[in-house]
């Protein structure tokens, strides 16, 4: 019996030979791989390439970006494979309680509780710093992977740290203008992906607010329950779209700048999320709780007893 590739090529002469015409090549739907403009000190480089087609969705087409792990780990983020360092443990101890609340089950069980917004009362005080080193820390996990999210989308920060160029992402996909696969970023950290915040527009707050915002979180936090998904969202002082954002998320991380932020301000930002399930506490550059004098404090359950530790900056 003659092969499915001989039956092909057999039934493609018979169309040629009837007149149709058929080109001998189809040119790819997958981008040629180029360098990109990096942030100073960081090189980046990217490709698009199809991911695998599962028994329920069709083949995408996905993008692969490679980081430049060395320049970012002399830049103070965690990176795999980097010897242990005072801020490797003490993002593990920030992460651990994170991860639990993620996983509780039953009567502990939150509602999008692998849904994670990083945020602060004021802009400047490492929120982004913050989102950044506990997406590559969670990265690390075995049993884990981790969608970091930039949904500041007023001053979006996270593709500049990592030393890539503004691409499509999450404004894009409100707006409908792409899908979520196609501006999903795999990175070479096999269990990272990135969502940009997308090109900028003159409504992109509001959409942070909208019901296909709402509907789109949804969808997140059911569609893979090993994935957890950190939104470093804008500050809760500035704009009225991260508290709503925060309504939708299963815990909220608040970084405050030690000696710089007021405690009325903390108060101010902590109260217009006061009916979030779990809001947790990270007091930045702290004083003397790391060889370079910088470090971080921070406190879990608000409201209720908290734990307390450090993590350097």
């Amino acid at each position: 019996m003659a092969s499915l590739i001989e039956q092909a090529a057999r039934r493609l002469e018979q169309l040629r030979a009837a007149g149709a015409q058929i080109p001998d090549a189809i040119p790819s739907a997958g981008m040629p791989k180029s360098p990109l403009h990096s942030a100073p000190g960081i090189a980046a480089s990217l490709t698009s390439v199809p991911t695998r087609p599962s028994a329920v969705e069709p083949a995408h087409t996905s993008r692969q970006v490679t980081l430049d792990l060395e320049t970012l780990g002399a830049a103070g983020f965690v990176t795999p494979n980097a010897p242990r360092s005072h801020s490797a443990d003490q993002f593990r101890l920030i992460k651990r309680p994170l991860l639990a609340n993620a996983k509780a089950k039953g009567e502990k069980a939150l509602k999008h509780g692998n849904l994670i917004m990083v945020t602060s009362s004021l802009s400047g005080e490492g929120k982004s710093f913050t989102s950044l080193n506990l997406a590559m820390s969670i990265a690390m996990e075995l049993d884990n992977t981790v969608m970091l999210v930039d949904a500041d989308v007023a001053r979006p920060s996270i593709l500049r740290m990592l030393g890539l160029p503004v691409m499509p992402g999450l404004l894009d996909v409100l707006e409908g203008s792409k899908d979520m696969h196609s501006v999903l970023l795999k990175t070479n950290i096999d269990k990272l992906t990135v969502l940009p915040s997308g090109s900028s527009r003159p409504k992109a707050t509001e959409l942070l607010a909208s019901d296909a915002m709402r509907q789109l979180l949804d969808d997140m936090a059911a569609r893979y329950p090993d994935r957890i998904i950190i939104f470093d969202s804008p500050p809760l002082l500035l704009t009225t779209e991260s508290r709503v954002l925060a309504t939708q998320m299963g815990q909220v991380v608040m970084v405050v700048q030690a000696d710089r932020t007021l405690q009325a301000d903390v108060d101010h930002a902590l109260s217009s999320i006061k009916t979030c399930a779990n809001i947790n506490l990270v007091l930045n550059k702290v004083h003397g709780n790391s060889s370079d004098g910088y470090g971080y404090g921070y406190g879990y359950g608000y409201g209720s007893e908290a734990s307390s530790g450090s993590a350097t900056s």
